[in-house]
């Protein structure tokens, strides 16, 4: 059984699955696992992995129009180095810095790899789900695309300052309260936009038409493509952790003008039953899938 295989079962046995965070009495709640197998490349270094790590769990709370209120962490390493752990640990109080929270403690642990399990706490009276989009509504995404897969390809190439700086990412908990007045349905893109489309389609019963010329691409995607698919990059490599959102077109302004992140309108909510297009042609479900 696959990620995607065992999160449709658990969905089936959790009322709260389904969003990015849960919701218990006005507490967003979100939990993230990550190792250095799958999501820290050889070059990253523990503050760049401290900062990435809680910042995960931040996009959830994002995600649901939150405002973010404390995070945690488990650490597990083979061994605990002085120095890796405090950058570890500088890391995961910068990033909650930057958006205004904390970063309050958590666990120690040995293990073989070096893995994290970071929780998030956020607060709201009114949740934006991923079951809300309605016909007629813009589909919009924050920041660029595409940053995460630059990262990597900086990362192959031995360039490890640019690539950590391109692999740390501003958790949007400022947007996520802009949007939230108006957002009809919103999830933050961490497994790409392609299947953000497909996670939102499912959820609210709708299909999507994407004109991939207002896709707002990362600069560094072009620099680094070596002859591949820029748009292919931006789109389905995920692990950005921006946010796709859906509101009518006229609250647009009003969220621009709410946050300094970028706010981009890329397309436009089909009726039930329509497809996922991009420039009319069928949208792959493709995206990033922890291995």
């Amino acid at each position: 059984m696959d990620e995607r295989a065992a999160l449709r079962l658990l969905s089936g046995e959790l009322e709260a699955a389904g969003d990015d965070a849960a919701i218990v009495d006005g507490l967003v709640v979100t939990t993230d696992m990550l190792h250095e197998r799958t999501d820290f490349p050889a070059g990253t270094t523990r503050y760049t992995a401290g900062w990435r790590a809680v910042g995960a769990s931040l996009s959830d709370v994002a995600a649901m129009g939150a405002e973010a209120t404390a995070t945690v962490a488990a650490y597990a390493a083979p061994t605990f180095d002085r120095d890796e752990l405090l950058a570890f640990v500088r890391g995961a109080s910068d990033v909650c810095d930057r958006v205004g929270t904390e970063y309050v403690g958590g666990d120690l642990d040995g293990h073989d790899e070096f893995t994290v399990s970071t929780t998030a706490i956020g607060r709201t009276d009114d949740p934006v789900r991923r079951r809300g989009a309605r016909p007629g509504d813009v589909v919009c995404v924050t920041g660029t695309l595409g940053r995460s897969a630059a990262a990597l390809r900086l990362f192959d190439r031995g360039e490890t300052d640019r690539a950590n700086d391109r692999f740390r990412f501003d958790p949007r908990i400022d947007a996520g309260r802009a949007l939230a007045p108006h957002a009809t349905a919103m999830m933050d893109s961490s497994d790409g936009l392609a299947r953000s489309l497909h996670q939102l389609s499912e959820a609210s019963n709708c299909g999507f038409a994407i004109d991939s010329d207002r896709i707002p691409i990362d600069d560094a995607v072009f620099e680094v493509a070596d002859g591949d698919d820029v748009l292919e990059l931006a789109t389905s490599f995920g692990e950005d952790f921006e946010l796709v959102a859906t509101l009518p077109e006229d609250a647009v302004p009003a969220v621009r003008d709410a946050t300094d992140a970028s706010l981009s309108v890329i397309g436009s909510v089909r009726d039930a039953g329509a497809a996922i297009t991009m420039d009319d042609e069928p949208l792959a479900d493709r995206g990033y899938t922890h291995g």
